[in-house]
């Protein structure tokens, strides 16, 4: 039986479903921990924070921090996010892109009742009175040294009206073999109404690392050497792949990376994976526009494995097969 399946199975979620108009603070307001030892889920100050005996592995940004650098008002990220030495790998409104947010979902063209850009752009779609907010959350975790798992349920919001509902599930665990913490995630998306997520080479799931330290791109065959792709060719983004990671090795010594791995049930994908902006982006819309049925949900899963030290090809040449096979 799979961790994700055992863990359900042994620890009941609590999620707690608030009107769809509520203020993106009020699924925060009370804290929580869940699990006494090994992996624990806590919840505070608008974060959910994985630990894993006692060492922090995560945090899932339920609300936009009051002094976030943000220019978008969406939150429901992940920052930061470790390797198992506490090396942190994500990167939230860096400098030459300032709505990049660490580990996030998004897309820069939508067209519905309301045509939106979630992903914070601003250039094809509107971004102002657009936003991604939290409605709900869940959290269990396991005692031992399995793992552990959470649950989130958050609206897009274009000028009050619900575009879509995100139900995201989230599982965490070790991979010894790759020195790397694994995170598995499962978003289901349920649009309101008709809608059209537009051709672009990049948006969608992304991954954006730390604009420090020496970049190597890796695939399942060894270090990529591919040009990097341009944001406005979709033809340019990388082919399809199981998987596409980096390596970072920082001025202190210090060597740690991220890779993504997709899943093959999700909608054909081109990778936009730029090193100059230090994003993994599995790209849905890059083949061709993708149109979404009202209430009809779309299902994408993802992979990621942060680890400490080099990519390890074959070990994540592994991960990617298991996580097929799930």
């Amino acid at each position: 039986m799979g961790l994700r399946r055992l863990l359900a199975a042994a620890i009941p979620l609590l999620l707690c479903t608030l009107p769809t108009n509520a203020d993106e603070g009020a699924a925060t307001g009370a804290s929580f921990a869940s699990g006494a030892s090994g992996w624990q889920v806590a919840g505070q100050q608008g974060q959910l924070v994985v630990r894993a005996d006692g060492k922090e592995v995560l945090r899932y940004q339920l609300t936009r921090p009051a002094d976030s650098k943000l220019p978008v008002d969406s939150a429901c990220y992940f920052h930061p996010v470790m390797t198992p030495s506490g090396v942190v790998m994500t990167d939230v409104a860096p400098g030459d892109h300032k709505h990049h947010r660490g580990i996030f979902l998004a897309w820069v063209e939508t067209h519905g009742k309301k045509d939106a850009d979630f992903w914070g752009w601003g250039e094809p779609a509107p971004v102002k009175d657009r936003r991604i907010f939290n409605r709900g959350i869940g959290g269990s975790s396991a005692s031992s040294s399995r793992g552990a798992t959470f649950s989130v349920g958050n609206e897009w919001v274009a000028e009050g009206e619900r575009v879509l509902t995100e139900d995201l599930s989230v599982a965490t665990t070790v991979a010894p073999a790759a020195k790397a913490n694994v995170i598995d995630l499962t978003y289901t998306l349920t649009p309101e109404h008709d809608l059209t997520l537009s051709r672009w080479a990049f948006s969608g799931f992304c991954v954006r690392t730390r604009g420090d330290g020496k970049l190597t791109a890796y695939g399942p065959q060894g270090e990529v050497k591919l040009p990097n792709p341009s944001h406005v060719k979709p033809e340019s983004d990388w082919p399809a792949a199981p998987w596409y990671g980096y390596t970072l090795a920082f001025d202190d010594g210090k060597v740690g990376g991220v890779a993504v791995v997709n899943h093959p049930d999700n909608p054909p994908a081109l990778w936009h994976n730029h090193r100059d902006v230090r994003m993994l982006n599995p790209c849905i819309v890059a083949p061709a526009e993708v149109k979404l049925k009202a209430k009809q949900p779309l299902v994408l899963r993802y992979r990621v494995v942060v680890h400490d030290g080099q990519t390890p090809v074959e070990a994540l040449n592994k991960l990617a097969a298991e996580w097929k096979g799930k």
